[in-house]
């Protein structure tokens, strides 16, 4: 069966939603949506109609490129309040039928893990993820992945996550009511270091930014296992209302001069390039883009400000790197900002998949990429659509190919071991 997958990103601006197949170890996309949220403040659901309606925009259009039904995802869930701890747990392995070692197997790792967790669970508290650190068997440590090993003791140690069980059930409950079944459920700090490490980061001790539209969470790492976070209350909108009271304009008008216009630092800014628009007023204006980039630069200082003595709060090691995403991380001069308040440890993120270099998608293509690792370490094999699904995105597919310009006409590779 083709192994398909859909992730969706619920954020306060816009909620993101990501298909791709794996294929050959190659994860390919097959469409991707995004629609404005309605009824999200500050990440949290406050409206649950509103976002119920949003969801279901953004997922129709997947749907229409797909030419099926939704049915399963992978879906982020708040960060507030999350707590990380190390647990470790051990199980025997069974004996083969000579009364030799016995082989681990995946179900020995899913045993291993859950005896690991089994003294953390609480009424209070959902467990989002356990992220292994290593394995052992019979006193050998450092394992990545025992499956085909032999002995008679499986350990692990692991990280385990837990977020109060409000912030899960307001996303699954929400899902369920739009007929939408949720198979995993991850964190921004897991799928973006999913989406965005490499091999530099493997050993090395860092932090991921992502910053969204009203909260920027800052996440610390170690190896690339989150060790903590911790969420800001400002993000990349607090420009777009920089740029509404500056120049009278309507939000839409605000983004737009951001987006197509602004720079993020003023220092390439030219005086005499000009943008003309219609304020509130019905007023015809013309902005130029020094003034401009200076309005977005004093706001981006202040938030890198913020992160600055957030990653100050979090830890006292010195970070070997600290990698930026985000929908306003893909800014022209964004790298100037953050070099003045970091240095050359400071990068911005690089979403790997081609055809959705976006780093406003990293979450949701991130949670894919945990789900599929969780998969290969358990030896499971899975997708989200029946046989009969797959015959139908094949004809559409077929259909698409011959000339539509959709994403479907455009798949592209991206291997995921690399």
């Amino acid at each position: 069966m083709k192994q398909v997958y859909t992730s969706i990103d619920i954020g306060s601006d816009t909620i993101k939603v990501v298909t791709c197949e794996l294929y050959k170890n190659k994860l390919n996309l097959l469409a991707a949506s995004k629609a404005k949220s309605e009824g999200i403040k500050r990440g949290l659901i406050v409206d649950p109609n509103k976002v119920a309606y949003s969801i279901k925009k953004a997922i129709y259009e997947v749907e229409t490129q797909l030419g099926i039904k939704v049915k399963k995802v992978i879906t982020n869930i708040p960060s507030y309040f999350n707590e990380f701890a190390m647990v470790s747990g051990e199980v025997e392995i069974a004996v083969d039928e000579f009364g030799n070692p016995g082989t681990v197997t995946g179900n020995d790792i899913s045993k291993v893990l859950q005896v690991a967790v089994k003294s953390k669970m609480t009424s209070a508290r959902e467990i989002v993820a356990i992220l292994p650190v290593d394995f052992q068997i019979d006193g050998v440590a450092g394992i990545v992945d025992p499956k085909g090993y032999t002995g008679s003791i499986l350990k692990v140690r692991g990280i385990i996550i837990t977020v109060p069980v409000k912030n899960v059930y307001s996303v699954l409950s929400l899902l369920e009511s739009i007929g939408i079944e949720t198979v995993e459920i991850s964190l921004s700090s897991i799928g973006d270091m999913y989406a965005l490490k490499d091999k530099f980061m493997n050993n090395k001790v860092g932090a991921i930014v992502n910053i969204g539209s009203e909260t920027t969470t800052v996440s610390l790492y170690n190896k690339t296992l989150p060790l903590k976070s911790s969420i800001i209350q400002l993000g990349g909108s607090s420009v777009d209302n920089d740029l509404m009271y500056m120049y009278k304009l309507d939000k839409e008008s605000a983004i737009k001069i951001k987006e197509r216009f602004a720079l993020a630092h003023k220092m390439n800014a030219n005086v005499g390039d000009l943008y003309e628009c219609i304020n509130i007023n019905g007023e015809s204006i013309k902005v130029n883009q020094y003034e401009v980039s200076e309005v977005v630069q004093a706001r981006l200082e202040e938030l890198m400000g913020l992160v600055k003595q957030e990653i100050e709060i979090l830890t006292n090691r010195e970070l070997e790197y600290i990698v930026f995403t985000g929908g306003i991380s893909n800014m022209h001069n964004f790298n100037e900002i953050i070099g003045a308040f970091f240095g050359t440890c400071a990068i911005i993120g690089n979403v790997k998949i081609v055809g959705l270099r976006n780093n406003k998608y990293s979450t949701a293509i991130g949670n894919m990429m945990y789900f599929i690792n969780k998969l290969e370490l358990k030896g499971k094999n899975y997708s989200m659509l029946s046989r009969s699904e797959e015959e139908e995105m094949s004809s559409v597919k077929r259909n698409i190919a011959s000339g539509s310009e959709t994403m479907l006409g455009k798949v592209f590779g991206y291997f995921f071991n690399e």
